[in-house]
């Protein structure tokens, strides 16, 4: 059962549905050229079933067709979560029983990301979908500094909160600027600290791969749809029960 293939109107029928913008005005050649793009894609036949111009000499398509590849799940190389989920009430009592202070956590939107939306998701005490960010918790002391934050700023603030994590958020870019200000940060935190002195560096956000910690020089990557608790709880496990 490893081995699967697209679903799209029947088990196994390798239909698939795919966007993307052209450079080109639409009309009817625009339309052949989106297909003839979908059918070097592997997608045969291919369907357009929108098409629409965005501005002057742009057109955006979605086309829709059957690809012949397969899936096999056992290659699939993720990310694991290796610590445990703990509630904000264990958080609490895991940091003021072995840290025996506030754990300090930096937070912000480095470069020109103006999204907070990330960041706020995380830090707020609204949270996101109905849990509580890190302002929550009684025993973490947490300094957000918002967006468009370059990366002396934020290697000031944290060494001026004493941080023990750094949780940075990249959530629009363009042209890998999201790799970019990773390792610019990193170099930073790398340049202007000690190793036994510097903070977690813990980075989130749609367009990041979750294997690339290692490389970009952090501690830690946190995809779409990660939620405050499982921060706290990586921060505990990595600062306070290791």
């Amino acid at each position: 059962m490893s081995i699967v293939r697209p679903y799209g109107d029947t088990t196994g029928d390798g239909m698939v549905q795919l966007s993307f913008t052209l450079p080109i005005p639409h009309d009817k050649r625009a339309e052949g050229a989106a297909l003839q793009l979908a059918a070097k894609m592997g997608m045969d036949p291919a369907m357009l079933v929108h098409a629409k111009q965005m501005g002057d000499g742009f057109t955006f398509f979605v086309v829709y067709g059957r690809v012949t590849h397969l899936v096999d799940t056992d290659k699939v190389e993720v990310v694991e979560r290796d610590f445990p989920l703990l509630s904000a009430k264990e958080v609490n009592a895991l940091v003021k029983r072995r840290l025996r202070r506030k754990l300090s956590v930096v937070g912000a939107c480095i470069g020109t990301d103006a999204h907070t939306v990330g960041i706020d998701a995380i830090l707020n005490v609204k949270g996101i979908a109905g849990e509580k960010g890190l302002e929550y918790y009684r025993e973490l002391k947490v300094t957000n500094l918002g967006a468009q934050v370059t990366v002396p700023e934020l290697v000031a603030a944290a060494q001026r909160e004493r941080a023990d994590a750094v949780l940075v958020s990249q959530v629009v870019t363009q042209r890998d600027a999201h790799l970019h200000n990773t390792r610019e940060m990193s170099a930073a935190f790398r340049e202007a600290l000690p190793a036994d002195k510097r903070p977690l560096l813990v980075v989130g956000g749609p367009r990041f791969d979750e294997s690339m910690a290692g490389e970009l020089g952090v501690d830690r990557i946190f995809g779409r749809g990660t939620t405050p608790g499982e921060v706290a709880s990586y921060l505990v496990h990595e600062l306070v029960q290791s």
